[in-house]
């Protein structure tokens, strides 16, 4: 049986933490832009460690396992 638990929360992920898509931290033009579509290198790099940190918490720190099959 594989877990699906990594491949679910980093698509889940991805797609909430786009950056430009919801919101954009640090924004292009205030600290935080909502549903922009549009994003810089600061944005990309801030997104990326959110990610990473969330991912991280989700998948080691809580256990989250999803079995398929």
């Amino acid at each position: 049986m594989a877990d699906w638990a990594p491949v679910v929360v980093g698509v889940v992920l991805f797609v909430l933490l786009s950056p430009g898509l919801l919101f954009e931290m640090p924004g292009s033009h205030r600290h935080v832009d909502f549903g922009g579509l549009h994003t810089n290198g600061k944005a990309i790099f801030v997104h990326t460690l959110l990610f990473f940190a969330a991912f991280t918490i989700l998948t080691l720190a809580l256990h989250i396992h999803i079995y398929a099959g």
